[in-house]
């Protein structure tokens, strides 16, 4: 049996490594994250820990309001566009100084934008759309596509694979030199698998509207904000418990009960948060054969491999729509696949498929746990249908790696929250690490995202959906909700995916 009491023991070197080099205090917020990111550059990572502590030193043009509603950020206004929608004229804020004391204009912008195209996955995929990015002035860029791509401003405004805007001077060919931002904290102090500290930018320009998601005024309210890496969930679970962070991510929904006695911390809970995915590798290995993906989607069992995860149907869902009731790109297509659990059925499409008996490469991590514990239930549905399966469990940072090689991986386990537009999810992409390549769904994904026609865009995405669970470049095993821990007496985090803390304050 696994021993919390032992989790938290192996745990203490990091621990004791943070509490001597760190400070706690009511300027100072602590927030246990599930492990060390895989890089600290915000452009070339769609993962969440990435996300969540880069955003609070580099920022992009636009960003989301609490209604995912696209607002200005270092952008002055909303962009003028063309009634072609091929021409963005973006003012740009003047006054923006980067933490290294420089002044922000229009020409690190076309440059960060130009290095976002080539290096961040999300940049990748709408390069081949863009015909220039210029610099009219100081003040003005001028964002001129070869034909209309309704999601570009979204595009624009996520933290995740971020358009960063950084110091022209920091751009080395693909690659930055230095970790230079215009947020509201500067990266103090890293030091890798022990803690990320940020201190307050003193330059710092906020923007002066009421605070509304991550639009409008960043208060810089604490001091000091530490990043503590805790790979091992029931040690955040326990850390929390203690008190000794302000917030924990990424928490186990069994931990809800025990966190909502605490008089220390507070369970979190975000309701209808996100799908957890199994990615298919469709570049190399098994999977590159249909018949084969399609095995595994016959005898997956999202029902039972959700349960084993979440322990509760009060935090999960099963729905084969890749979007929730509530969004408008809901809709039903291909639901007739979705949740089969049929061995027969999958045997029957290994054998059309020649399948050998290769070993099929899952590869996922215990910092997400319940990824590994639908791994587990998904290994023996697949082997019951004749599988062989071989469970490749790593650290996130080693599995966000890997996972950008074809040849380690036919499976990766992952999750996303759900987002305000399909095109954010770069896995429809042929571009994408997945490889998803089909002329049809290249064709259907075009037109998705250039006519600006919002009823036209739904019916494509319907169309699209069901492409997914015929094609199945992807799984969606479900919805879930997730479940983090606070400090009850702090006040001002949002309750949102990616959380920030820089209006974040304590009371007394």
């Amino acid at each position: 049996m696994f021993s919390l009491a032992a989790a938290a023991v192996t745990a203490l070197p990091a621990m004791q490594a943070y509490a001597q080099d760190a400070k706690k205090g009511d300027d100072v917020v602590t927030v246990a994250i599930i492990g060390e990111p895989p890089t600290l550059d915000p452009m070339l990572s769609t993962a969440d820990v990435v996300s969540i502590v880069t955003q609070h030193f580099f920022e992009t043009l636009y960003t989301f309001d609490s209604h995912w509603k696209v607002r200005p950020l270092l952008a002055k206004s909303m962009p003028k566009i063309t009634d072609d929608g091929r021409t963005y004229t973006i003012p740009i804020r003047e006054g923006v100084t980067f933490q290294d004391g420089s002044k922000m204009d229009a020409h690190d912008v076309v440059a960060s934008l130009k290095l976002w195209e080539k290096v961040a996955t999300r940049g990748q995929g709408v390069a081949d759309t863009i015909e220039s990015v210029t610099a009219s002035d100081d003040n003005t860029v001028v964002i001129k596509l070869k034909k209309a791509y309704a999601p570009l401003l979204s595009l624009l405004a996520f933290s995740n694979s971020a358009a960063a805007i950084v110091p022209q001077e920091d751009i080395d060919g693909e690659k930055l030199t230095k970790l230079i931002g215009t947020g509201p904290y500067k990266l103090a102090e890293h030091k890798p698998d022990q803690y990320i500290k940020l201190t307050r930018f003193d330059g710092y320009t906020s923007r002066t509207e009421p605070a509304d998601g991550t639009f409008g005024e960043r208060k810089q309210i604490p001091a000091e904000i530490d990043f503590v890496p805790v790979p091992d969930g029931n040690t955040r679970i326990e850390g929390a418990v203690a008190g000794q962070y302000d917030y924990a991510d990424g928490l186990s929904t069994e931990a809800y009960d025990r966190l909502e006695k605490s008089d220390k911390i507070k369970p979190v809970l975000l309701n209808n948060f996100g799908w957890p995915i199994f990615a298919f590798n469709l570049k190399a290995g098994l999977m590159t054969n249909l018949k084969m993906r399609q095995a595994v989607e016959a005898a997956l069992a999202p029902n039972d491999m959700l349960l084993a995860a979440f322990g509760d149907k009060k935090f999960f869902g099963t729905d084969a729509a890749l979007f929730p009731k509530k969004y408008v790109w809901h809709n039903e297509e291909g639901s007739d696949l979705y949740a089969q659990a049929d061995p027969q059925k999958a045997a029957k499409l290994l054998k059309e498929a020649g399948y050998d008996g290769t070993p099929l490469r899952i590869l996922t991590s215990h910092q997400y746990e319940f990824h590994y514990q639908m791994a587990q239930v998904a290994k023996a549905y697949l082997e019951q249908a004749g599988f062989k399966v071989k469970l490749d469990v790593v650290d996130w940072a080693t599995l966000t790696e890997r996972r950008d090689n074809p040849k380690l991986w036919d499976i990766y386990i992952t999750h996303s929250p759900f987002l305000p537009e399909p095109a954010l999810t770069s896995l429809y992409s042929a571009s994408s690490r997945l490889g998803w390549d089909d002329p049809e769904k290249n064709k259907l994904l075009a037109d998705f995202t250039s006519t600006t026609d919002q009823k036209k865009r739904e019916e494509l995405f319907a169309k699209l959906q069901k492409m997914v669970w015929q094609q199945v470049p992807f799984y969606k095993v479900g919805s879930f909700s997730a479940l983090s821990a606070e400090n009850p007496k702090m006040s001002g985090v949002p309750q949102t995916p990616w959380p920030f803390f820089w209006n974040a304050q304590f009371s007394q």
